[in-house]
Formats: structure tokens, sequence, C-alpha cells
């Protein structure tokens, strides 16, 4: 069996998976709220044992930042990672830390067509680098770099690049932004979760569009992402509408970016929870007009295939992908060779 993880400052995903005709093949999975333990060890522990406590041969864990030497200290929890440690700790014989959107892009090559929903065509054909943008609680972009045979994931904090402001009204919005942050803005501010959020309050206070009573009640009780999207989706208002708008454009724009900054012909995947929550705004056309408007290479971006990831498992699925291949290199056994 091989443990898969997704570390993230408010839970942690993990899954147990096996093996079936060469597929990895989902055992289970569970989420733990992560300040609620003293570290990924225990929670590791916790999850084994609800499982029936089964014999582990490898496991990997995606972790936001990146990793130096096996090792990494996270920086909204207050825990130190270190993969030597945690593989003599639990006993498992391959343990690795892998960033997080490198895990999400080893489960690409994993993904069956119902997990994905392709929102431009561009041309299907077309082979080289890929890219991954994904918008979640933050922003991670990622790398599959084409080498002739396969593609290979390599880790990127490209969301917390300067953020770019391509119109009066982004403009407006760096600017309410640079105020509020005391400084810098980078993508990660305006694409994620807060990041909507943040679009939202600069479009009520600063450009005092209008937020009903209703509206305001439910920010104060619930999740106000949540409640943004599930409001402009509808279009029960306005201004949640406008918020995601502003959103999906700039998501496009810096989607569109990754493409040119990695020549990524071979397509660009959309990972994170907030896409598939917001299918309409992803759909009605902000983001792809923010993605192709790129000047004179403004073709590259319309031959370039755009893929939302629809499984929230994705980075588990790739954690799992990489376990097993690093296991087999060092020991010589492939347990998906061995399904088959």
């Amino acid at each position: 069996m091989i443990v898969a993880g997704d570390v993230g400052g408010t839970k942690v995903h993990l899954a147990l998976y096996g093996f079936e005709h060469g597929k990895l093949a989902h055992v289970r999975d569970e989420k733990y709220p992560a300040q609620t333990f003293s570290g990924l060890e225990e929670i590791v522990r916790r999850f084994l044992s609800e499982s029936g406590n089964p014999e582990v041969t490898a496991a990997c864990f995606g972790v936001p930042g990146p990793v130096k030497g096996g090792r990494l200290r996270l920086t909204n929890l207050p825990w130190v990672l270190d993969s030597r440690e945690l593989s003599k700790d639990l006993n498992i014989p391959h343990l690795f830390l892998i960033n997080d959107l490198e895990a999400n892009g080893y489960g690409v090559p994993e993904l069956t067509a119902e997990q994905i929903f392709t929102l431009n065509v561009g041309d299907p054909a077309a082979v080289g680098n890929r890219a991954l943008v994904s918008a979640g609680t933050g922003l991670g972009e990622g790398v599959l770099v084409w080498d002739g045979k396969t593609h290979v994931p390599m880790a990127s904090e490209g969301g917390h690049c300067d953020f770019a402001a391509r119109n009066p009204l982004e403009m407006e919005l760096l600017q309410y932004l640079t105020k509020k942050m005391g400084g810098r803005v980078s993508w990660e501010r305006v694409i994620s979760g807060p990041g909507l959020g943040n679009i939202y309050a600069f479009l009520r206070d600063e450009k005092k569009m209008d937020e009903p009573a209703w509206l305001k009640e439910r920010l104060a009780t619930e999740d106000p992402n949540a409640v943004i999207s599930e409001a402009g989706e509808e279009g029960k208002s306005e201004l949640c509408a406008k918020a995601l708008e502003m959103f999906a454009s700039a998501y496009g724009a810096e989607a569109g970016n990754m493409v040119l900054k990695v020549l990524a012909v071979g397509g660009m995947y959309l990972g994170g929870g907030i896409a598939p929550k917001i299918m309409k705004t992803m759909q009605n056309g902000a983001f792809m007009q923010a993605f192709k408007d790129k000047g004179r290479l403004s073709e590259v971006l319309v031959q370039t295939p755009v893929h939302i990831i629809l499984e929230s498992r994705a980075a588990l699925l790739g954690a799992a992908a990489y376990a097993e291949a690093r296991a087999a290199e060092i020991s010589g056994k492939s347990a998906r060779a061995a399904s088959r």
C-alpha cells in the first residue's frame, strides 16, 4: 500500500492507494484539521490506525513551499518536516516530501477524461511543455517539462510574483490592495480564496457596489468565499457576479502569462478548489478573453488547450504515483508493474 498526502495550512488530506491493472486504486481517504495536531507524524499514525494498520511500502506528501534536502519548515503551521525522520518514525521505508504543485503535476497523467473539463480545445495534437496554475487557499504554479518522452513536473512559487494590473479598474484594485497590504501585492492576493474576498471588498468599499442586508448577514455567519461564489454564480448579487468576473479575468491573464513564460503549448491545467465551483463564470468568456489577450503572441494562446481539473484528489494521485515510481527506482520492484 501507498500513503499519499496533501498538506495544507488548515487541513491535511491523506489517502491510501493500491494498484489494479497498472492503475492507482483508491482505498480510502480522510481529511484532518491540521491545527489540532502536533505534527504530520501524529496525523499519519491516526490515519493508518483507522485504516486497519496496513503494510505501507512507500509514502509521499505534497507540501506548500520549497523542499530542500528532504526538509521543509511550514509557514502556516509550527511544523518542521523531515523525510528521513518521518520515514524512520513511521517505519515506512520509502518516504518523500515534494512541493504541492509538483504533486499536482504528477497527478495530471493519472486523470481520466471524466475528471477534466476542457475550456479551450486549442490544438489537442500539440506536444510540448505543460503548465499548471491552481487557485485555492493560495495560488500555486508549476511546470510540466516535456523531455521528449514524458512530462517532468517542476515546482514554482510563481504565485508570489508581482500582480500586474491590465486596465483602469485593476489599477484601482492594485492601489487599494497596496494600501491594505502595506506595500507589495502578489498575484496570490488576487487569485485565491482570500483574493476573491479582496476583490469583493474593493468593489463594495471603493466602487460602492450595493451589498444587500441578506448578503451581509450570510457573509457574517457562513464561509464568505462560498457565499460570494454561490451568489455570483446564481445571479443573486451583482456585486458577487462582478467579483467573480474580475477574479476569472485575472486568473486568465496570469494563466496566459505562465504559458508564455514556459511555452506551454502542450496545455494549461487549472487545479485548486475554486475553478470547479465557479464553472459558469469560468465559461462566460472573461477567463479566456484575458488568457488570449497577449498582443502579437495571442495566436499561441488560441492554440493552447486549457483544462480544468475536476478531481479534488489530483494532488493525492500525483503523490501516490511519485511515491511508487521513486520506490521502484530505489528497490527495483514496481507495484504498478506487478499489478498489470
